[in-house]
């Protein structure tokens, strides 16, 4: 009897311990956390870089951030905490109670009751300086310092929500998610822009796959297997063209959003589809990183808030490839390239017919057959002889989606193939049609384009935390 009330003794203590502990030691929060107020009152511990320091004869304020939140931490602390190595950019942890802050410019603020520096940071040496408001094309030269700015911290908030949105939209729309290969025999674009992949201690007359093997420049191929077996499909992922470029619209690497959709019937299938993701994400994104983008819009782009209202709010138009060709031709506008029947649109033509559409997204269908990749669908209206393709323009960047009906009839794609030498590597493509094929269609969306659409951001290397591209790979 005695050794078991000693040892409820001693474990009722252990618990007693356990909970003053608890009380007493120090809640983990993040800053976004912290600047709600929701632990008010409470001893808590935060962790993050600082953003600023300010001494004065008997307080030093700080403020910290941890890149989860705009808005900053207000530290106060006794003037005894000061500390030298308490320097812009150098990494603390801070311990102390939430308050109430008597100041206008933030509700709250910890009473900081200890400060150790975590890691050191020299403000001589780093690139970004306390007062200064550094604009893109500076920060872009430190691309593994960057993310410590506000606008490119915000840059990742945003990207990092719209990626999850997207998944989100395409699971509650019963969308398959398909993980296609980065590595792939297939040339989807046609173009010819591909990285060869090929290990450096292979012999020049092998092939470490046994066939030419190539980066990926789209899912859309792959995708399209699978929609033999599943209704709808999407992928999300990095591709890459070797496209000798260093303007501010191209990248080697960067990020696309496909679907394919079978059972389709016609172009208004799939436009629907692209409008309602292109809102019901904008949509979210706007809502969730409010303060984040926010920022862009006052000190990227001013005004571009009404620009992105105004695009949630009205229909995309749509208007056919011949259409298009008319209003640029009778327009007063001097393009560089040619506008006559039958030229691929350039970016000076996408945005002129964008800025004549309301400054809005709009749709152009029916391709020169002649211009889109062997799988788009045949109209089969000749003389003008056109293909069942859209691509969807939008303000400020030119084509953002680009998508067509699949040739789902074997003998006009097999003829297609035929025409331009590829029967033989695309045999398994005709396949697909003959087994149990239906009528489906797809789509591509340019992520870093569209993160550009929704924030104003001029430059492409600017919505990616590692851009790619001719004669730059840093890190």
């Amino acid at each position: 009897m005695f050794s078991v009330a000693s040892s409820d003794v001693v474990y009722r203590r252990i618990l007693s311990s356990i909970r003053h502990y608890c009380k007493r030691a120090p809640k983990k929060l993040r800053i976004s956390e912290a600047v709600s107020g929701s632990e008010l009152g409470t001893n808590i511990k935060v962790q993050g870089w600082v953003r600023s320091v300010r001494r004065q004869k008997k307080n030093l304020f700080l403020h910290v951030n941890d890149g989860s939140s705009t808005k900053h931490l207000q530290i106060v602390a006794s003037s005894e905490q000061s500390d030298p190595l308490l320097t812009f950019g150098s990494a603390v942890k801070v311990t102390g109670v939430l308050k109430k802050s008597p100041h206008q410019k933030q509700t709250f603020e910890l009473d900081a009751d200890q400060i150790h520096v975590i890691g050191e940071c020299n403000p001589v040496d780093f690139p970004f300086k306390i007062k200064d408001r550094h604009s893109m094309e500076y920060i872009r030269q430190f691309p593994h310092l960057r993310c410590r700015t506000n606008a490119f911290s915000s840059l990742l908030r945003i990207r990092g929500e719209a990626s999850t949105t997207i998944h989100t939209y395409f699971k509650e729309n019963g969308y398959i998610q398909i993980h296609t290969p980065i590595i792939t025999s297939n040339d989807c674009e046609g173009a010819g822009e591909l990285f060869h992949v090929e290990p450096p201690s292979m012999e020049t007359d092998e092939n470490f796959f046994s066939v030419p093997a190539f980066l990926t420049v789209s899912g859309q191929l792959h995708l399209e297997v699978m929609s033999g077996a599943f209704s709808k499909v999407y992928t999300f992922g990095p591709t890459f063209r070797a496209e000798n470029s260093q303007s501010r619209r191209h990248l080697a690497e960067f990020y696309m959003v496909e679907a394919e959709v079978s059972f389709i019937q016609s172009l208004e299938d799939l436009t629907k589809v692209m409008e309602d993701l292109f809102k019901s994400v904008t949509e979210h994104v706007l809502a969730q990183c409010a303060e984040d983008v926010d920022l862009f819009h006052k000190h990227v782009s001013p005004g571009h808030r009404d620009t992105i209202n105004v695009m949630l709010m009205k229909r995309f138009p749509t208007i056919t490839y011949s259409e298009a060709i008319d209003i640029l031709n009778h327009s007063s506008e001097t393009f560089i390239f040619p506008t006559q029947w039958g030229c691929d649109l350039q970016t000076e033509h996408e945005k002129y017919l964008v800025k004549h559409c309301g400054n809005i997204p709009v749709f152009v269908t029916d391709y020169p057959y002649d211009l889109k990749p062997f799988y788009a669908r045949d109209n089969k209206d000749d003389p003008k002889h056109t293909a069942a393709a859209v691509d969807l323009l939008v303000p400020g960047v030119g084509e953002l989606c680009g998508g067509s009906l699949r040739e789902e009839r074997l003998d006009v794609l097999r003829a297609r193939l035929e025409q331009v030498g590829l029967e033989h590597t695309y045999s398994w493509y005709l396949d697909l049609r003959r087994f149990g094929c239906v009528p489906h269609g797809g789509f591509g969306l340019g992520f870093e384009r569209y993160l550009q659409c929704i924030l104003g951001v001029d430059n492409i290397k600017d919505v990616i935390p590692f851009p790619r591209f001719s004669r730059s790979c840093l890190l």
